[in-house]
């Protein structure tokens, strides 16, 4: 009885959150191990590698979690509201409030019942369910615990020089250069299409790079040269286009 409870918990967390793109549960939580997940992957689709190998996401400021705990529901203390606004009638790089949840504050922290304010930035979303797991065993008996990420705040970047509309923009999805510029609107009159891409942290693409910068000349991309370097773009990247 109880492993069926569980599965049903599992099965309508995944269709109340099917729209969002990171959620976890504390391992302790989960019974599907990483080895019969890849197993049953290869079962199906044989040795062919994976079709993304992306990073685990990396809570940060302003991002909006929702934070459960099967049979006790929501544990935001301050909830954010849902927002009725749509996101065109935002800036870019101002708040987006698109779901209920609690809010990461500048202080790195989120506010929970029961427990109080606990630190939240720096964690990954399994670390954050492991470490809410531990904290929570105080207050349930074996409480099972699921981090979800209704909203990233955090990971931005910057666009700047002759683009149409230059400012900071919230990465929502895998974007390159090429598609930056789009986003932005195109090229401002009389740009030279040059692109210089600055990065603080060098932790892949390093061979594209210059000290910090990579060089990215639209021109030459047009014509079929330099289309490695149209790289990912990485929270708290900086373009300039001349």
């Amino acid at each position: 009885m109880s492993r069926y409870r569980n599965f049903l918990f599992y099965l309508i967390a995944a269709l109340f959150f099917a729209n969002t793109a990171w959620s976890a549960q504390s391992t302790a939580d989960v019974p599907v191990s990483g080895e019969m997940m890849k197993a049953a992957r290869e079962k199906v689709m044989g040795k062919a590698p994976a079709a993304s190998s992306e990073e685990q996401y990396i809570i940060g400021h302003g991002d909006i979690l929702n934070i459960q705990v099967y049979g006790e529901g929501d544990m935001s203390a301050a909830a954010v509201p849902a927002s009725t606004s749509t996101r065109a009638q935002q800036s870019e790089d101002g708040p987006r409030a698109a779901g209920s949840g609690v809010s990461v504050r500048i202080d790195g922290r989120i506010s929970l019942k029961h427990i109080g304010d606990v630190d939240a930035v720096g964690f990954t979303l399994t670390q954050l369910a492991d470490y809410l797991k531990e904290l929570y065993v105080s207050v349930f008996s074996n409480p099972n615990v699921s981090v979800v990420l209704v909203q990233s705040n955090s990971q931005r970047y910057t666009v700047m020089g002759k683009v149409v509309k230059p400012g900071v923009y919230h990465i929502d999805y895998p974007i390159n250069i090429v598609q930056v510029v789009a986003r932005c609107g195109g090229f401002a009159e009389w740009a030279k299409k040059d692109i210089t891409l600055v990065r603080k942290d060098l932790k892949k693409d390093k061979k594209f790079f210059k000290g910090n910068t990579l060089a990215f000349d639209y021109g030459d991309f047009l014509d079929g040269e330099g289309l490695e370097k149209n790289i990912f773009i990485e929270a708290g990247d900086i373009l300039i286009v001349d």
